[in-house]
């Protein structure tokens, strides 16, 4: 694959534009004079923060069920497909909900664009969970690995869905250009996720015994690299990260913060210690990335697109001046994350015991059969 620099796409329409990813590159490609419309679909109303941004991006509010009608009509011939949540929230549906925007509405938007004829490109977020983590990883990720196991986390599981749509409509309208970038996490001085939380606390929690290798990558060369793939032609899937690696260990130290290793059985604990200290919700992809790492080869990006972003190191230190006030290590606050960590170890002796109880015999009566019963209830 070459890229190749064609006339750009007179009109854009970008998903998730309600969420500062989407508002930036909305913005961005607004502000592009090859570009001359630029329409944000989203069934939320963009934040005041946001607004700012989107003097010049035309809003329809609605959601991918709207596509249809909405991608014709206005005669779309670039999509960018932003709308693509990381984690379930609890108070907005929980992980139905996340499910139903990743995956249901990912399907029925491409089916949409399958229907509009002016289309001739497509740009997809995704993401470097879809590698998974696991101790059967290889060293570096490529384009073209294949998980070695199956992941636990629902939102690398949705990209794996998210991914085979896309595949899908490949196949179906081979005439567009169709580009997926896998991010690694984000990170920058301003850049709000559970990661950046989870570096920002005084007290970071992380897995007795291991120190996961990492990659972020900036936020501005996400954005870069989103509008080229915009601008111009680049078929095909790439990783988007920053060249080298840090050790979590190393990342702690970087940001100034205390590690407070947990034992790995008892990782169900660490969620309930991120919550406690502030951090907020970690699921099993953060979990799983902590425990085992992950990283991902960008000589393909680098080649097709003729742009690095900048090293994962530079990214994090950006990150680092964003936060140098960061959150004080307060009595309080170790009080808390000591409350946490204690009770995530008692869980974790409880499991313990309970595992090591001797098993009833079988037969032992009616009151044996009606407690199995409720053990898997």
């Amino acid at each position: 694959m070459t890229s190749s620099a064609p006339a750009a796409p007179r009109v854009v329409v970008v998903t998730g534009v309600s969420r500062l990813l989407g508002a930036h590159v909305a913005s961005r490609l607004a502000a592009d004079p090859r570009v001359e419309r630029v329409i944000g679909l989203d069934p939320q109303t963009p934040p005041p923060a946001l607004a700012s941004l989107l003097g010049d991006v035309e809003l329809i509010r609605a959601d991918a069920r709207a596509a249809t009608g909405a991608l014709a009509d206005l005669g779309a011939e670039a999509l960018v497909h932003l709308a693509i949540n990381g984690a379930p929230d609890p108070q907005h549906g929980g992980r139905a909900a996340m499910k139903e925007q990743n995956v249901i509405g990912t399907m029925q938007l491409l089916a949409a664009a399958q229907g509009a004829t002016r289309l001739r490109k497509l740009v997809v977020r995704s993401s470097t969970a879809a590698y998974g983590a696991s101790f059967r990883d290889p060293a570096v990720f490529t384009e073209d690995t294949e998980p070695r196991a199956v992941p636990r986390g629902s939102f690398a599981r949705d990209i794996l869905d998210i991914e085979g749509y896309v595949r899908g409509f490949r196949r179906r309208r081979p005439e567009v250009t169709a580009t997926v970038l896998r991010f690694a996490p984000f990170i920058s001085s301003t850049a709000e996720t559970s990661l950046t939380r989870y570096f920002a606390q005084p007290v970071v929690p992380t897995v007795l015994g291991r120190d996961a290798r990492l990659q972020f990558v900036h936020v501005d060369d996400a954005l870069e690299v989103l509008h080229r793939a915009v601008i111009e032609d680049h078929a095909g899937t790439f990783n988007v990260a920053g060249d080298g690696v840090l050790l979590l260990s190393q990342a702690v130290r970087r940001a100034g913060r205390i590690s407070v290793p947990l034992p790995e059985s008892g990782l169900s604990s660490l969620g309930g210690v991120a919550r406690a200290v502030g951090i907020g919700q970690i699921g099993l992809d953060q979990i799983d990335l902590f425990v085992h790492g992950r990283v991902v080869d960008t000589a393909r990006l680098v080649r097709e697109f003729g742009f690095t972003p900048r090293t994962t190191a530079a990214a994090f230190d950006d990150f680092i001046r964003g936060h140098m006030g960061g959150s004080s290590l307060t009595a309080d606050r170790l009080a808390v994350a000591e409350r946490a960590i204690l009770e995530g170890i008692r869980r974790v002796r409880a499991a313990a015991a309970r595992d090591a109880a001797p098993q009833p015999a079988v037969g032992a009566g009616p009151q044996t059969s009606a407690a199995g019963v409720g053990e898997q209830q």
